[in-house]
């Protein structure tokens, strides 16, 4: 039986383990022709796997995506990567200008680039600039939003940490001629318009019908990828195979972002398989806990 990838977000690592990979390629091959993305879905719904497949995609890859349906389809090519996980910063503690200003040191010296400007607008802009010598740049940000929402319950801090973003994202569209791909994630799109001002070529995805399930598993893609837990799961319930297809529907098949098609979560497939057990696996671990402040606050 192929092992379940739970907790992994690393395309490379599953990929080499053997590990179950929905091919996603196909959809993240529309993305490819133009430039600038802007993504949101819940935590726990794969924003970091679909980083980190890009990552890969860009880097050219090619033996990793040997079985998947993108890897004939496309010109193979290497290009310099600039990959920043606000999930991965240690902001709370080195506050969020030093964090970025570190993380943007830290890929230039991957490159072997020595960056002298101070603060992270312009970091962010000499690294794009001095990478482009070599390709032009894919740029990844996955949970950009998440130095507001540790702080909705201290708007001064939320907002001061608005500002360094907007002032951080700013250099992009004066960079245009030296990126060849941008792509943005987040949770929440409450701040995405004050932040990317200035970055008005941003084409938001997040309920286009296009890429509607570009995150989440569908229906097809279960009962294709997870066909032997399907049935583990069935002999563990003792169930026949239609009865145990219905109670996982029934339980889990509730996310749509066009309205037509619905997906499943993959954290909770992948618990529901493993633990051969019902239950609210997601919401244990992906509760967006800034909704839950505001509750408690108001009421």
């Amino acid at each position: 039986m192929q092992r379940l990838p739970l907790g992994q977000q690393d395309f490379r690592q599953i990929i080499e383990q053997g590990a179950v990979y929905v091919d996603k390629t196909e959809i993240i091959y529309r993305l490819l022709p133009n430039k600038y993305y802007f993504l949101s879905r819940p935590r726990r719904f794969g924003k970091s796997l679909l980083i980190s497949t890009l990552k890969e995609l860009f880097q050219g890859s090619e033996e990793l995506f040997r079985e998947l349906w993108i890897y004939d389809k496309i010109e193979w090519k290497q290009h310099p990567i600039i990959h920043i996980s606000f999930n991965m910063l240690n902001y709370k503690n080195e506050g969020l200008e030093g964090a970025l200003n570190k993380r943007l040191d830290r890929i230039a010296s991957e490159y072997g680039i020595t960056l002298s400007e101070k603060y992270p607008p312009g970091k962010f802009e000499s690294l794009i600039y001095q990478l482009s010598f070599q390709e032009k740049v894919v740029i990844l940000i996955d949970e950009y939003d998440k130095p507001i929402i540790d702080y909705v319950d201290n708007i001064e801090q939320a907002k001061e940490h608005r500002d360094i973003l907007k002032n951080f994202y700013s250099i992009v569209k004066d960079s245009d001629a030296y990126i060849r791909f941008f792509f943005i994630t987040g949770v929440s799109k409450f701040s995405q318009v004050s932040i990317f001002s200035d970055l008005n070529n941003l084409t938001d995805i997040t309920l286009s019908k296009h890429y509607s399930t570009i995150l989440g598993i569908t229906h097809d893609e279960m009962l294709r990828y997870f066909s032997e837990h399907i049935q583990a799961l069935q002999h563990e319930k003792g169930e026949s195979y239609n009865e145990i297809i219905q109670e996982i529907a029934d339980y889990y098949l509730g996310y749509s972002w066009d309205g037509t098609n619905r997906v499943y979560n993959p954290f909770t497939l992948l618990n529901l398989f493993t633990e051969q057990e019902f239950g609210d696996h997601w919401f244990r671990t992906g509760t967006p806990t800034f909704l839950m402040k505001l509750i408690k606050e108001k009421q």
